[in-house]
């Protein structure tokens, strides 16, 4: 086995290699890729032959090997928990991406959703079997339309970015149906980078609108480009900066004015849930993220939920499959006829992701209504907590109180040769997860965090001091620390500028010699 290099540096700074006669650090394993453990021939389990069939692919068979590893089972079990141990995880401590909400998933939450009857009910069993599972959902839409003031909730879109396409598609349809026609869709420079996407994706062209010195939008600069071509505007409130729009009443009653609609990102819902209701800011349409406001799981692609809050103006157009009251009691709309015909047709096979609704009326039943006003309150008194903690030593984007999450940029930085990735590179040798770095854009070299409500005081005490001393570091000439950073990873700084001009993306074993006999 060969040894590991590993650094290490002297008081003056002189770095001192050093290495390991297993290539490992303590108990942080080197770990070889799965492919490079195999072995021919060896297997976890035993599987007899099977008996004789005959093969129906049509001369499709494959004809070489299939080129998995051979493992045992120990390996396998060993190399997956290894690489389970060198991830970091909101269970592993506290996450400060902003604009993200990684808080901690309370666990009744997941002990509920793997109850037999909600964890095995399948997608295509037929309605009569399923009335618990309908009630829940309709439950759920009852909180959710509390909380937002909207008549109408859709349940179907499984992610934020869908609830975007879910409400643009909407408003498109809405348009369509009074002969409006309209081509454009404004948002603001700061807005999550789905919005724009979304916008282009339903074929609206999108026009930016600036925003002004207090890092929310120029409602100024938003009326000079509301025109009859408008067909909505999607700003996100909270906004990116952690700020609420404070001219959003004026903002909503501009675009209606034009004829418009107004939708907004829910992303950052979890800021104000239980404070504000978005239907009395004259929002009309707003996506809301499961997985953020109400601690559904989060992160590695999924699962997520996107549900859609819809105005009476859109209520008619929301994709199926609808959930309403009848005369026999809850009733399922599948299909484009009768009080359904407006509606945009399927956004998903099926109803939703249940195991998500689950979780979050799990949530907002443990809290009730004023446990989920506190979560919001706690959430921007966090976030405006690390922000006093923080502010003489880092520099604060935009200056007085912000909502759930506080954005710095690389002020506090200047002239000491070290870049926003340099120190977020170092915040990872402290033991954290790195904030959002370089966005929103709308500021240079952000840093933005969100602590989320469910950090203890102890907790961000913690962490502000961490990154209260490693700015005065920066600021000391401590630069070649950072620009070393991260030194106690399993793998140190790539060059990423030849990663990402000359990726390897895939693993080629070492060509076996050939030996003259």
């Amino acid at each position: 086995m060969s040894a590991r290099p590993v650094e290490d540096r002297t008081a003056d700074g002189r770095v001192v290699p050093l290495e390991t006669i297993t290539g490992n650090r303590a108990l942080q394993i080197e770990e070889k890729l799965i492919f490079e453990q195999g072995s021919p021939g060896r297997c976890g389990v035993d599987l007899v032959d099977p008996p004789p069939f005959q093969a129906r692919l049509g001369g499709l068979e494959r004809q070489g090997a299939i080129g998995l590893p051979g493992l045992s089972e120990p390996q396998v079990v060993r190399h997956f928990t290894r690489l389970s141990q060198k991830n970091y995880a909101i269970d592993s401590g506290l996450y400060p991406l902003g604009s993200c909400t990684m808080k901690h998933n309370p666990r009744l939450n997941e002990k509920l959703a793997r109850l037999p009857g909600l964890a095995d009910i399948h997608p295509l069993q037929p309605v009569s079997t399923i009335p618990g599972a309908l009630a829940l959902i309709d439950t759920l839409v009852h909180w959710l339309k509390t909380l937002t003031g909207m008549p109408a909730i859709a349940m179907s879109p499984g992610a934020g970015a869908h609830g975007e396409l879910c409400g643009i598609m909407s408003i498109r349809a809405a348009l369509e149906a009074r002969g409006d026609r309209r081509r454009r869709v404004l948002v603001p420079e700061s807005a999550h980078g789905t919005n724009p996407a979304t916008a282009a994706a339903c074929g609206y062209d999108v026009d930016p609108v600036s925003g002004n010195l207090e890092g929310r939008v120029d409602v100024g600069a938003l009326k000079a480009k509301l025109d009859t071509d408008v067909a909505a505007l999607m700003l996100t409130n909270p906004n990116t900066c952690g700020l609420f729009e404070n001219e959003i009443i004026e903002i909503a009653a501009a675009v209606h004015a034009a004829g418009a609609f107004f939708y907004c990102d829910g992303a950052n819902f979890n800021a104000i849930v239980g404070r504000v209701r978005p239907a009395d800011l004259g929002i009309d349409c707003m996506h809301l993220n499961l997985h953020k406001t109400f601690s559904t799981p989060h992160g590695g692609g999924g699962p997520g939920s996107g549900p859609v809050a819809l105005a009476a103006s859109l209520a008619t157009y929301a994709p199926l499959p609808w959930l309403v009251h009848g005369p026999e009691g809850l009733e399922l709309v599948e299909h484009k006829n009768g009080r359904a015909q407006q509606a945009i047709g399927r956004l998903k096979g099926f109803h939703g992701q249940m195991g998500m609704f689950v979780r979050a009326l799990a949530y907002m039943m443990s809290h009730g209504a004023d446990g989920l006003r506190q979560v919001a309150e706690d959430a921007v008194l966090n976030a405006n907590y690390l922000r006093v903690r923080l502010e003489s030593d880092l520099s604060l984007s935009f200056p007085g109180p912000c909502m759930h999450e506080v954005l710095f940029d690389d002020g506090f930085l200047k002239e000491t040769g070290i870049a926003t990735l340099d120190f977020a590179k170092a915040v990872i040798d402290e033991g954290y997860h790195p904030m959002t770095m370089y966005f929103p854009l709308v500021v240079h070299g952000a840093l933005l965090i969100e602590p989320t409500e469910t950090e203890s005081k102890a907790s961000l005490d913690q962490f502000a001091v961490t990154l209260k001393a490693l700015a005065v570091e920066a600021r000391s000439g401590g630069a070649a620390r950072f620009h070393a950073a991260p030194r106690w990873t399993p793998r140190r700084r790539l060059d990423e500028t030849a990663a990402a001009r000359k990726p390897v993306l895939r693993w080629d074993p070492e060509p076996v010699r050939q030996t003259k006999e």
